[in-house]
This record gives structure tokens, C-alpha cells and sequence, in this order.
């Protein structure tokens, strides 16, 4: 008897929620990853993105070749440097710069752009570029069906690493 009324409780929980405009949740839901020295120190990095499925689709034909693409899904992809670091000789000063990417065959060009708080790459406005960067890629070892932003602790900084379909993009950031 208490089962089954627990399981009524829950029933009809369920059934509020989506009245509720509960039911149609994200279906590309936000995340976020962390570079580190440790799990006890402050964060150096912090990337915010949401994280498509490619539910049967091509990698290009979500992210296309040779076009400015926002990262990810639903709002532009954002990097926050909590301090100052280098990409490729340039000087990245702390701050928060949304992140797109132009996809090729052997590398992609990785965006750090000035504007913030936009929805994709709808109104990216290449006058905004902080600078871009070129990243190498590489096979992935498996088949990665979300797309799946993260850092590597490498020695003198880190490695952005964005995986997705067949694919992984690597960019060194180095600590200053």
C-alpha cells in the first residue's frame, strides 16, 4: 500500500511539472568545464557552451566547413579568463570573450571575440575579433555524439579541447 501510494504521489508530480512548462526542456542543455592546476585551486579558465547531439546528422552539416559557427548550441559559446595568458604569442588579457570556431579539414580557426551575450553566430561581427587562432585536429578516439568542450593540464598551461562526431580540436593557452 505505501508503494502504491508513493507511486501516485510521484504520478501526479510528474503530471504537475508539465503543466507546469517543465516538459519541453533544453534539448542542447548548458554546461561548463574548468582549466585547473588542481581540483583545489581557483580556476584559470572557464568555458560556458550548450551541448548539440548530432542525432544522426553530420558534423558538417551542424558545423559547415569554412563557415563562423558559435561552438555549440541555443546562446554563443563563452570563454572567461580569470587571468592573463597567452595563445599563440598573443597576450590574452583576463576577461570574457565569446568563443566560435571556423571549421576545416586540418585545423580550425578558434574566435575570441569581444561582443558577448548573443544568440549563435547570427549577429557575430567580425570588426569584434580580440584574435584568431589556429587549431589542430585530429581523429578522436571513439565516435562523440555530444558535443563535449574541456581542458587539458599540460606543462605551462592547458589545452582547449573540443570534441564532436570523428573530431577533436586542440589549442594550446599557455599560463603567463
Amino acid at each position: 500500500m505505501k508503494y502504491l501510494l508513493l507511486a501516485l504521489v510521484l504520478s501526479f508530480s510528474m503530471a504537475n511539472a508539465q503543466r507546469s512548462g517543465f516538459a519541453n526542456l533544453d534539448k542542447s542543455p548548458l554546461d561548463m568545464s574548468y582549466a585547473r592546476p588542481d581540483r583545489m585551486s581557483n580556476p584559470d579558465l572557464r568555458v560556458l557552451y550548450s551541448r548539440p547531439q548530432l542525432k544522426g546528422r553530420t558534423l558538417e552539416s551542424l558545423a559547415p566547413k569554412g563557415t563562423v559557427w558559435r561552438t555549440g548550441a541555443n546562446e554563443t559559446t563563452e570563454i572567461i579568463f580569470y587571468k592573463d595568458m597567452k595563445i599563440q604569442g598573443t597576450k590574452i588579457p583576463a576577461g570574457t570573450y565569446s568563443l566560435y570556431t571556423i571549421p576545416g579539414e586540418s585545423d580550425w580557426k578558434v574566435i575570441l571575440n569581444k561582443k558577448l551575450h548573443t544568440w549563435g553566430a547570427y549577429s557575430y561581427d567580425q570588426s569584434k575579433d580580440f584574435g584568431r587562432f589556429n587549431a589542430e585536429v585530429k581523429k578522436s578516439e571513439a565516435e562523440i555524439e555530444v558535443l563535449s568542450i574541456r581542458f587539458d593540464n599540460v606543462s605551462g598551461g592547458y589545452h582547449l579541447v573540443i570534441g564532436w562526431g570523428s573530431k577533436e580540436v586542440r589549442l594550446p593557452i599557455s599560463i603567463l
